[in-house]
């Protein structure tokens, strides 16, 4: 697909992509109570609110940029918002306590879960293809199996690393054949392009940046292998503060039926905070981001992280299955998405 810099042209594709919404259904479970959330609480739970915003979540930048939180909390409550470079570093903020909600890749949500951080999913926020194995301008590395023998620059804890990881074992390479470079998602770009390493396990917007950029090469797309946008929060913040929970899942569904009726916006906000090109935020949000999913954490989300899960073990990122599973079986909090409702929130 070519990039489409008719604004019309975005706004009917992004469009289309929203209004392919599935179904997921919910846990079986029966979901914890929420309590609910709106401008006109009394008052609320906690005196500040601490989440991250990240390139690759859309939806927080869409959110940080409108003002939605800080309006419906008023002056009670303090809403503190620090940027996650990675999966991995929302990861680190959500265990340390840093923030209170934090976006993930849904590989990085299960394996920060397997290694005993105490975080839930509370919603979905996309369904990407924002990872694929990236190789320079005029590289004689034309396939996965090329890899063999060569460094590799993947963000260890990250979806890139884990569609790194199903990659390989899908060409048939061994791990142990690959020197893996663990680098944060720009170094590893600049790795490549200075040509410290054969490939890139990237991540976009700065992926599609570097090949509007750098002519960089996508040898190896699988949108199967890209797990969802998950959106998690601390046991602790979910315990003593659901009214805020609550609230922060409205918004992302505030910002999801805003995206679609403002894709030029969407587009120009990604562009700005990423410091990309236009026409390059324009490919990764009409071309590579599905926004359009539903925001309940379900079977869906299971079936993928089913699949990847024994990666992990075979990785030794996760001592055994039996860790999975439970971690697996605990992750998903449905209930505040089931709740869901954008007109809770202050315009």
């Amino acid at each position: 697909m070519t990039i489409r810099t008719a604004v019309s042209a975005t706004a009917l594709a992004l469009v289309t992509t929203l209004a392919l919404t599935g179904c997921v259904a919910g846990e079986n479970a029966e979901p914890e109570a929420a309590a609910p959330s709106g401008a006109a609480d009394a008052g609320w739970s906690a005196d500040t609110l601490d989440i991250d915003f990240a390139t690759y979540n859309p939806l927080s930048l869409v959110i940080k940029d409108q003002g939605w939180l800080e309006e419906t909390l008023g002056d009670d409550v303090t809403v503190n918002w620090l940027q996650s470079a990675g999966s991995n570093k929302a990861n680190e903020a959500l265990r340390a306590g840093a923030v209170d909600v934090g976006s993930t890749a849904g590989s990085a949500a299960l394996l920060a879960r397997s290694n005993g951080s105490p975080i839930r999913t509370i919603g979905i926020y996309s369904q990407p293809e924002w990872a694929a194995i990236v190789v320079p301008a005029g590289s004689d590395v034309t396939s996965v199996a090329d890899l063999a023998g060569k460094s590799v620059a993947a963000t260890k804890g990250t979806d890139p690393y884990f569609f790194l990881l199903q990659t390989l074992e899908e060409a048939g390479v061994p791990l142990d054949q690959v020197e893996v470079q663990n680098l944060q998602h720009a170094d590893g770009r600049t790795a490549l392009e200075q040509g410290s390493v054969a490939a890139w396990s990237g991540l976009d917007p700065i992926m599609a940046a570097s090949e509007a950029e750098s002519g960089t090469k996508l040898i190896y797309r699988n949108i199967d292998f890209n797990t969802y946008g998950f959106l998690n929060a601390t046991e602790d913040f979910l315990t003593e503060s659901p009214d805020l929970a609550q609230v922060v899942v409205d918004a992302y569904e505030k910002a999801r039926a805003w995206a679609q009726e403002n894709p030029e916006e969407v587009v120009a906000i990604l562009a700005e905070v990423a410091g990309i090109d236009p026409a390059v935020a324009e490919k990764v949000i009409v071309e590579r981001t599905n926004l359009g999913v539903d925001p309940v954490p379900g079977d869906a989300q299971r079936k993928v992280l089913e699949v990847v899960g024994p990666i992990f073990v075979e990785s030794g990122d996760v001592a055994d299955q039996a860790t999975i599973d439970k971690a697996l079986d605990e992750l998903f909090e449905p209930a505040f998405a089931e709740k869901a409702d954008a007109a809770n929130l202050a315009d």
